[in-house]
């Protein structure tokens, strides 16, 4: 197996002779004084020459200060949101590899090495933390559920998706978190960066790690119906964005559809009598069969646009070094 140099916590005689990745650990939080500090800690002894980021999304719960206690970088986004959080942090901290989880002590820091090592093994832009509850009471049933359902969609829609696209526990490579325009607000943010890969063909892997409840004190801020609304939403939007060829033309073929069968009355009527006796609902027809027309063309003029957009996101992404290319310097 190719060997690669260390990125945990190797003598300074060691690392004298042999370049390490930069590696950040950044953890977006939100009223998490209850297990921010655990996290830190957590991610503290899994890798102990990683810078750790809080980005503090506006807690009122002294949060902050208690991240700051801890001896992580503290930085506030006052933007509420997740997907406000992540562009932030994607735009301000400068690493090698990105180790991004939640701040609320759920995902298992001592993952990270091995799949830090398994990103420069591969060449890998991202490798996901697949969830797997070590108790009932870390992943609600309903949240199970959802999941689930949401990357079944996302498969169907895009042909090929991960096993939990809703996982907040991810590595990055730099020309993923460079290349990445971040542009959601909320918890979508997990779904954005799936699609992002996925569209890109990017190298990617998943992991499974474990998933352990929140500690006394921390409460879930993602609320099971309004936000899933908010990710089945960011899905649709994304095909229609990414895929507006098959979007359109499933609305034309559905306008054209509904013409043909209000047009085949009349048809038969003509055929018989050299008549058209309902000209409204000719006229309907033609207005409907004009519609699908315009949806088609539609979808044909935005894929050339969005290939467009997609050749200028895979040529910023190459302008960045590979993951195990970190001793070089963009």
């Amino acid at each position: 197996m190719k060997e690669f140099p260390p990125v945990m916590g190797e003598s300074v005689e060691n690392q004298s002779a042999v370049a390490a990745p930069r590696v950040a650990v950044i953890l977006p939080c939100y009223n998490e004084a209850g297990a921010i500090v655990q996290t830190v800690e957590d991610f503290r002894r899994a890798l102990p020459a990683a810078d750790i980021y809080v980005f503090d999304n506006n807690s009122s719960d002294g949060s902050r200060e208690l991240a700051a206690g801890a001896g992580a970088i503290v930085r506030r986004v006052n933007q509420q949101g997740k997907g406000h959080v992540v562009r932030r942090m994607f735009a301000d901290v400068d690493a090698d590899i990105y180790v991004m989880a939640d701040g609320d002590a759920t995902y298992e820091a001592a993952a990270a090495p091995a799949m830090i090592a398994a990103m420069l093994e591969d060449n890998l832009d991202m490798v996901v933390g697949c969830r797997r509850d070590a108790v009932e009471a870390a992943y609600r049933r309903g949240h199970r559920f959802g999941n689930w359902a949401l990357t079944s969609l996302l498969k169907q829609l895009f042909g090929r998706s991960f096993t939990d696209i809703l996982s907040g526990y991810r590595i990055f490579s730099r020309r993923f978190v460079k290349s990445f325009p971040v542009l959601s607000a909320g918890f979508e943010i997990e779904t954005e960066i799936s699609v992002h890969a996925l569209e890109l063909a990017m190298p990617v892997s998943e992991v499974m790690t474990a998933y352990g409840a929140r500690p006394e004190g921390s409460v879930s801020k993602l609320s099971t119906y309004r936000d899933g609304w908010r990710i089945l939403r960011t899905i649709f939007t994304l095909y229609r964005i990414e895929r507006p060829v098959l979007f359109f033309g499933v609305i034309a073929a559905f306008l054209a559809a509904l013409a043909l069968g209000l047009a085949t009355p009349l048809i038969v009527t003509y055929a018989k009598t050299g008549l058209v006796p309902r000209f409204p609902t000719a006229i309907l027809v033609t207005g409907l069969m004009i519609l699908a027309t315009l949806s088609m063309m539609c979808g044909l003029i935005l894929d050339t646009v969005v290939r467009g957009r997609r050749e200028v996101r895979r040529l910023a992404y190459l302008t960045f070094r590979a993951p195990a290319d970190f001793a070089r310097r963009d």
